[in-house]
């Protein structure tokens, strides 16, 4: 960059003047360019900037042009602040990041293939979309939050659910009630309605033959039974078959749904089991659920601190609050967990922030742990429930030290076992790559992982065999006929045993001769 105007670079002129090649070409001139090797290498090196990571390309490519040694510092210009500083870590140059920055590297950005010789606009654009749908397909792949995003859209599901079923179970009571008004009275179950409005059809049908199907829906003997008295003196108008037809298909629909909504919430269950576990043990999986899916992700609401946690949720309230100068909200979704409704009035506000405290806890352990265990849930549960009876009762609950403690010793006795399958599989894996990749280079068929084990157990045994059998002679055995043998130990035996058996052989040659 030769020159650049600081003062006035809000100006229109200013700005006009970016747009213009002759005028961009007078003040920034083209050092130097280092295309990238590879689609996997561009994508490596934005990867590596989007995390704030300085690359070994891009520190290769400023080591050999920036002019490091000399009177006059260079000052290196970078859009993204967060790379500006991991470079100026690395160089120890001066960092712009910024303001003129933003308005040259726009210019560059514009006129980058008038810039670079034999590149052309259209080729630089569809560089710039391919390498953005790989890093997008790359971003979407690479999900940290392990499966919390099945948590998110099965929870929002299930909401929907419920307030679909109990729209449909009014119509279906509604639309039946003209046949037959004394049900609604009777039953107050949506599920159970809409199963019975299936079952009884046309009311003038049912006699005592349809009561055992009617105690099997409605799971007592004496609502059966007034059922049956009610279909006898209904006040309800005659309906026609086809109208029956549509009431029966349309009540089938809402059972179905219905049992799909217990299928779904214990797809909740055990995917809140899998991922946070101790959240679903502190407050329960439903909870847990919405404050994931509130938060956005399990790492967010790991990053919330207890008193957000503690009014998630009642964000709206929060800010009128603050608008109007009231109260501000004691608590948001953990409400609706089962330790706030159980305390007094004068300690909803302070169990609702001790169960905020312990939420955020939990979730940071099944955010960052490798292995995932419910036993930090279930002792933060007892702490829940030592202070709600401390309030009550007055009793010294547990300190938070020893509770940890405990959890700890416990989740180290769980730990092992996973960890050793862990680490077999590792192994073999990394036995079977390094099988692989010789192979690969040198184009020659290694034996299997089977075959080397077995070839190792066969040199043990032998080598034992030989210890135990030929132990006792190995003195007074020649030099020449002796076997180089594996182990470090036999020939350290044999080493100093050598030299006696030559000075024997020697000794009775002499007397021989003599």
């Amino acid at each position: 960059v030769k020159e650049v105007e600081e003062i006035g670079m809000l100006l229109p002129q200013v700005e006009e003047s970016v747009l213009s090649l002759a005028k961009f070409n007078s003040m920034v001139s083209l050092a130097a360019f280092f295309p990238f090797k590879s689609a996997q290498a561009a994508l490596e090196n934005m990867n590596a900037i989007s995390e704030g990571v300085v690359h070994a390309d891009l520190k290769l490519f400023l080591e050999t042009n920036l002019p490091l040694s000399g009177k006059k510092k260079p000052s290196l210009g970078v859009s993204d602040a967060k790379i500006g500083a991991a470079l100026q870590e690395e160089f120890s140059i001066s960092i712009q990041t910024g303001g003129v920055v933003a308005e040259i590297t726009r210019g560059v950005r514009l006129h980058f293939h008038s810039l670079v010789k034999g590149l052309t606009a259209l080729a630089a654009s569809k560089a710039q979309l391919g390498l953005g749908h790989s890093y997008s397909r790359a971003k979407v792949k690479f999900n940290v939050n392990r499966a919390d995003n099945m948590i998110i859209q099965s929870i929002a599901l299930l909401d929907q659910l419920d307030k679909d079923i109990n729209t449909f179970s009014m119509r279906v009571r509604e639309w039946y009630g003209y046949h037959f008004p004394e049900l609604v009275k009777i039953v107050s179950d949506n599920s159970m309605y809409c199963r019975l409005a299936q079952l009884i059809g046309n009311r003038k049908e049912l006699s005592e033959e349809s009561l055992e199907s009617l105690e099997e829906v409605v799971m007592d003997g004496a609502k059966a039974q007034a059922i049956l008295e009610a279909s006898r003196s209904s006040m309800g108008m005659d309906i026609s078959p086809i109208d029956l037809i549509n009431i029966e298909r349309f009540s089938n629909r809402v059972v179905s749904l219905a049992a799909y909504r217990l299928e779904l919430q214990e797809y909740l269950r055990s995917k809140m089991s899998q991922v946070a576990p101790n959240l679903a043990a502190l407050i329960g999986e439903v909870v847990g659920a919405r404050l994931i899916s509130h938060a956005g992700s399990l790492t967010n609401l790991a990053k919330y601190p207890a008193s957000t946690v503690q009014i998630l949720g009642a964000e709206k309230a929060l800010f009128r609050a603050l608008k109007t100068r009231g109260n501000t909200p004691k608590y948001g979704l953990i409400f609706h967990s089962t330790f706030i409704g159980r305390a007094a009035a004068k300690n909803k506000g302070r169990i609702s922030r001790y169960l905020a405290n312990k939420c955020t806890i939990a979730s940071r352990i099944d955010c960052f742990s490798e292995v995932p265990t419910s036993v930090f849930g279930d002792k933060l549960r007892e702490q829940v429930e030592e202070r709600l009876s401390f309030y009550e009762t007055g009793d010294v609950p547990r300190k938070n030290v020893d509770v940890m403690k405990e959890a700890v010793k416990e989740v180290k006795a769980e730990t092992p076992v996973v960890k050793k399958k862990k680490k077999k599989q590792a192994a073999e894996e990394m036995e079977v790559q390094a099988e692989e990749t010789p192979a690969a280079e040198n184009g020659a068929e290694e034996p299997s992982a089977k075959k080397k084990k077995k070839r190792k157990a066969e040199a043990e045994e032998v080598e034992e065999a030989a210890v135990t059998d030929n132990g006792a002679e190995e003195t007074d055995r020649p030099a020449k006929k002796k076997k180089k043998q594996k182990t470090e130990t036999v020939d350290a035996e044999e080493a100093p045993e050598t030299p006696v058996s030559e000075k024997k052989k020697k000794k009775k040659k002499k007397e021989a001769a003599e």
